[in-house]
C-alpha cells in the first residue's frame, strides 16, 4: 500500500527540474555542440559529440529511477491487510487506531462483535463506557498502556475487558484488545483438572483429554495432546480446531495428523457435558463436550489388560478422580466399574452396583435402556443420551449419555452420569415451600370463611343462655353446644396460626418466665414416667412475642414428646421411662454464623429447646412433621395440627424451628430434638402492653347508647350481631355490602358514632368502603371484624382511627369492644 493512498506524496516518483534551470542546461549543450564544430571544422565530430551528450543523459535520468524505486520500498507503509490478519483470535476482539483516533484495521472478531467500522471511542457503548474509553485512550497516549474492567455492551447480556496499548515504529498507534466475559459454568473446573495432575496422569496412561466447544474450538487439554500433535508439551493449542489434530484412513481409523498412519490409531470417545441445574430454556449449543482419545497401544502394554477384564487400577483410579460420573459396561451390557460419582448419583454408595444398568431404573424404562445399551454396545461407534426414571426417584427423570467405545477389552459402552443430589435437595426444598405457602394460604381462607359460621353459632348460644337459667332443662344442651363450638374456634385458630394469620398480643417477655408459668401443667401433663428437667442459660436477651402463644408452642412439643416416648416404650416393652428436657439458651450472632444456615439472619437469639428420648424422628418423615394435618399417630389419636401450629406461631413471630435427632451412644437416635430461635428484642416496651388493663377497665364505664352502623353480608352472622347490640343499647342500622353501608353514610341517612364492618365482602370490601366514608366523614370510628390476623390486616389498611376485633366473638365480647371503641372517641373528642 503507497503512501499516496493515505494523501501523502510516492516517494518513487521521479521530479523534473524547475523550468528555467532546463532551458538554461538545453542552451548550454546546444553552445557546447556549436562550439565543437567551430573548433573541428567537422560536422561529423558535432554529430558525435551531441550523440555522446545524449546517452550520458539517458544513462542519468535510468540511474535516478532506479535510485528513487529503492528509496521508495524502504519508506513505504505496511500492508495493513497483511496486519488484518496476522491479529486475528477468535476469542479476543484487536482493533489499531491512529493519533486521530481513526480505526486502521481490526480483525475479523472485532467486526463480528461490534458489527461497526468505527474506532472504539466510537462505538455504541452507554455513556459512561464511552467515556471510559476515551480516558482509557488518553491514559495510553500518556503512559503507554491502560485498561478498563467490565465493559457493558447492549442490555448488559455481554460484558468485555479491554487492554489499550501505544504501539508502532514512532509509536503513533494504539492497540485495542476487547476480551469477553464469560460467566464460569458447573463444567468450567474441568479445564484446570486437565491441564493439571489429573491430565498428565491421563497421558501416562496413554489417554488424552480435551475440552472442546460446540463450534470444535479447543477449550482446555491435557498436556500430552500438545506433545502428541504439535511435539512441544509446552504450548496451548487452546483456541485452534479440533479437528485439525486428527486425520483418518481409508478404513476410517484415527490418527494423530503429526504422526501420520506411522503412528498408532486413537479411539475417540465423545462426553458431551450438560448442566444438571439447567432448566429447558438453556441453549444446549453453548455446552462443550470432552473429548477421550485412547491409544491402541495402551491394550499392548499395561494401560489395559491384554486379557480384557476391563480396566487396570490406573484407570479406574483416574477416572474415580473425575467429577462427571462414569461407568463401563461389557458388550452384553453388564457393568464393568463405575466411579464414586457415578455411584452417587444414583445412590447406590451403600449397596453398590447391580449387574445390569436397567436394575437402576424403574420397570417401565427397563426395557427401552437395556435395549439402548446393547445397540451402543454392539453398534458402530456413536454417542447420545436417554431420559430415564431412577428406582429411588421416579418423580426427578435423568438423562444418561451413551457413547460406545471399542478397543478397550471387554468395555464396550461408556455410560455418564452428572451427580445432581445437591439440585434434587433444593428442588425438594422448594417443592415443599410451595406446597406449605399454598396448604396455609388454603387453611387461612377456610378459617376465615368457618369462623362467620362460628360467630353465628356462639352468638345465637349466648342470646340463648340469656333466656334460660342454670337448671332449665335446655341449659346444659345450649352449653354444650358453645362448648364444642369454642372447640371449633380453637381448630380455627390451629389452622390462622399455621397460615401466620393468627391475631397475636405480643410483649416484651423473658422466656424463662413463660417456662416457668407453664411448668407446673406440664408436670401434670407427663405423669409419673418421665422425668421433667429445665435448665436455663444466664444473661437471656428478651423476646417480643405473644406469651399465649408461647404456652401453646411449649406445651404442643411437651405433649407430642410424651406421646413419642410413650410410644417408643411401648413398642420396647416392659415397663418405660423417658425424660423431657427444656431448656433456653443464648446464641450470639457470631454463632449463629458459624451453624451456616442460610434462611436464618445472623442475629443474637433466645433459644428454647424441647428435647425427648422418645427415639427419634424417622428419616423419611422428618421433612414433613410441620405440614398440616400430617401425624404418624395411630388414626383417631391425632389431628396434624399441633406441629403446624408450632410452626405458623414461631414463624409469625419472626422466629425460627428446626428438627433433628439426637444421637445415643450406640450410634442410633435416641431421641428428638426441636430448636426455637427467637430474636433478641432491642427496644423498649411497647405501649399497648403497659395500657392494656387500664383499656379494659375504661371500656367496662360506658353506659350511654349510640348509633351504630353494621356493614356484614353474612346475613346470619349480622343477625346476631345486630341483636347482641340492640340488647346492649345501641340503635343499629345495618347494610348487607359496602356499597349500601356508603350510601348510608353519603345520603345521609342517619347520624352514626361508630361503623362496624366486616373486611371481606362483595361488591366493595370494608377498607375501600372505610376510605370513602372518611371523606365524608373524618373522625367516624371503625370497627372492623375479621377472621384474619389483626396485624396483617393493620399492614394491609392503612386508616386512622381504625379498630378491630377477630371472629368468632360472643355476644359479651362485641358489646365490650363497641364501648370500649366509642369511650376512646369521647374521650379524644374531650
Amino acid at each position: 500500500m503507497r503512501l499516496s493512498e493515505f494523501g501523502g506524496e510516492d516517494p518513487r516518483a521521479v521530479s523534473l527540474p524547475p523550468l528555467p534551470l532546463l532551458a538554461g542546461l538545453v542552451a548550454a549543450v546546444v553552445v557546447s555542440i556549436f562550439t565543437v564544430w567551430l573548433i573541428g571544422g567537422s560536422g561529423v565530430v558535432a554529430t558525435s559529440y551531441a550523440g555522446g551528450l545524449v546517452v550520458l543523459a539517458i544513462g542519468a535520468l535510468v540511474l535516478r529511477r532506479m535510485q528513487s524505486g529503492t528509496a521508495g520500498e524502504l519508506v513505504a507503509q505496511p500492508d495493513w491487510t497483511l496486519t488484518a490478519a496476522a491479529m486475528d483470535h477468535r476469542r479476543k476482539g484487536i482493533a489499531i487506531t491512529d493519533r486521530a483516533n481513526r480505526l486502521t484495521c481490526a480483525n475479523q472478531t472485532y467486526r463480528d462483535w461490534f458489527a461497526e467500522p468505527d474506532a472504539p471511542v466510537d462505538l455504541p457503548f452507554s455513556d459512561r463506557g464511552r467515556s471510559a474509553i476515551a480516558q482509557a485512550a488518553k491514559a495510553a497516549w500518556r503512559d503507554g498502556r491502560s485498561e478498563i474492567e467490565e465493559l457493558i455492551w447492549g442490555e448488559g447480556e455481554r460484558k468485555f475487558n479491554l487492554t489499550v496499548k501505544r504501539a508502532g515504529r514512532g509509536e503513533d498507534y494504539l492497540v485495542w484488545r476487547f476480551s469477553e466475559i464469560v460467566v464460569e459454568q458447573s463444567f468450567d473446573r474441568l479445564a484446570g483438572w486437565m491441564s493439571g495432575p489429573v491430565g498428565s496422569v491421563m497421558s501416562r496412561a496413554g489417554v488424552e483429554i480435551a475440552l472442546v466447544a460446540p463450534d470444535g474450538i479447543v477449550l482446555a487439554h491435557s498436556p500430552g495432546l500438545a506433545e502428541r500433535s504439535e511435539g512441544r508439551g509446552n504450548i496451548s493449542l487452546a483456541g485452534g480446531e479440533f479437528v485439525q489434530l486428527l486425520r483418518t484412513d481409508e478404513r476410517e481409523r484415527i490418527y494423530f495428523a503429526r504422526e501420520g498412519q506411522q503412528g498408532t490409531p486413537q479411539t475417540l470417545v465423545h462426553i458431551p457435558l450438560e448442566d444438571p441445574g439447567a432448566g429447558p430454556s438453556t441453549n444446549s449449543d453453548q455446552i462443550p463436550s470432552v473429548m477421550l482419545l485412547i491409544d491402541s497401544a495402551v491394550g499392548l502394554g499395561g494401560g489395559w489388560e491384554s486379557s480384557g477384564k476391563t480396566a487396570v487400577p490406573q484407570l479406574e483410579a483416574l477416572l474415580s478422580a473425575l467429577p462427571l460420573g462414569l461407568a463401563l459396561t461389557d458388550r452384553d451390557g453388564r457393568f464393568l466399574f463405575a466411579n464414586k460419582a457415578f455411584l452417587r448419583a444414583v445412590e447406590r454408595e451403600q449397596d453398590g452396583l447391580p449387574q445390569y444398568p436397567s436394575d437402576l431404573v424403574i420397570r417401565e424404562d427397563k426395557g427401552t435402556f437395556a435395549d439402548t445399551v446393547r445397540r451402543f454396545a454392539r453398534g458402530a461407534t456413536a454417542s447420545g443420551d436417554i431420559a430415564v426414571r431412577l428406582a429411588n426417584d421416579r418423580e426427578e427423570p435423568v438423562s444418561i449419555g451413551l457413547a460406545g467405545v471399542r478397543g478397550l477389552g471387554d468395555a464396550a459402552v461408556l455410560l455418564s452420569l452428572s451427580d445432581s443430589t445437591e439440585e434434587k435437595r433444593l428442588r425438594r426444598q422448594v417443592a415443599q415451600a410451595t406446597k406449605m405457602q399454598a396448604v396455609g394460604q388454603l387453611a387461612g381462607g377456610v378459617a376465615h370463611d368457618f369462623n362467620n359460621v362460628l360467630t353465628a353459632i356462639i352468638g345465637y348460644c349466648d342470646l340463648m343462655l340469656l333466656r334460660h337459667t342454670p337448671g332449665d332443662s335446655d341449659y346444659d344442651d345450649i352449653q354444650q353446644i358453645k362448648a364444642n363450638s369454642n372447640r371449633a374456634a380453637s381448630l380455627t385458630r390451629q389452622l390462622l396460626a399455621f397460615s401466620r394469620q393468627q391475631t397475636l398480643r405480643p410483649v416484651v417477655l423473658q422466656l424463662p418466665d413463660v417456662v416457668s408459668e407453664v411448668s407446673q401443667l406440664l408436670k401434670r401433663l407427663m405423669g409419673d414416667k418421665v422425668e421433667f428437667s429445665i435448665r436455663h442459660d444466664r444473661e437471656l436477651g428478651p423476646v417480643r412475642a405473644d406469651p399465649q402463644q408461647l404456652e401453646q408452642v411449649i406445651i404442643n412439643l411437651a405433649v407430642n414428646a410424651r406421646d413419642a416416648m410413650q410410644a417408643h416404650g411401648s413398642r420396647a416393652g416392659g415397663d418405660w421411662k423417658g425424660r423431657l428436657t427444656l431448656a433456653t439458651r443464648r446464641v450470639l450472632a457470631r454463632d449463629v454464623r458459624k451453624l451456616g444456615v442460610d434462611i436464618m439472619p445472623a442475629d443474637d437469639y433466645t433459644v428454647l429447646i424441647v428435647q425427648d428420648t422418645g427415639g427419634g424422628i424417622p428419616e423419611q418423615v422428618i421433612n414433613k412433621i410441620f405440614e398440616p394435618f400430617f401425624t404418624t399417630k395411630e388414626q383417631g389419636k391425632g389431628t396434624g395440627l399441633g406441629l403446624s401450629t408450632v410452626y405458623g406461631i414461631v414463624k409469625q413471630s419472626n422466629g425460627f424451628i428446626f428438627a433433628d435427632n439426637v444421637t445415643g451412644s450406640d450410634g442410633r437416635p435416641s431421641g428428638a430434638r426441636f430448636t426455637v430461635y427467637l430474636p433478641v428484642h432491642k427496644g423498649g416496651v411497647p405501649a399497648a402492653a403497659r395500657t392494656e388493663a387500664s383499656e379494659e377497665q375504661r371500656a367496662s364505664e360506658w353506659t350511654g347508647g349510640a348509633s351504630l352502623l353494621l356493614v356484614e353480608d353474612e346475613d346470619m352472622v349480622r343477625a346476631v350481631a345486630q341483636r347482641a347490640l340492640i340488647r346492649a343499647g345501641y340503635s343499629v342500622t345495618t347494610a348487607s355490602d359496602g356499597e349500601e353501608g356508603l350510601a348510608l353514610i353519603a345520603n345521609g341517612k342517619g347520624e352514626f358514632d361508630l361503623v362496624v364492618s366486616d373486611v371481606v365482602m362483595p361488591v366493595k370490601d370494608g377498607p375501600a368502603m372505610a376510605r370513602d366514608i372518611r371523606r365524608v366523614k373524618p373522625n367516624l370510628p371503625i370497627l372492623f371484624m375479621s377472621g384474619y390476623a389483626e396485624e396483617h390486616l393493620r399492614n394491609e389498611i392503612d386508616i386512622e382511627n381504625m379498630h378491630f376485633i377477630p371472629k368468632p366473638f360472643s355476644v359479651q365480647q362485641i358489646n365490650a369492644k363497641v364501648a370500649e371503641v366509642l369511650s376512646e372517641q369521647v374521650r379524644a373528642e374531650d
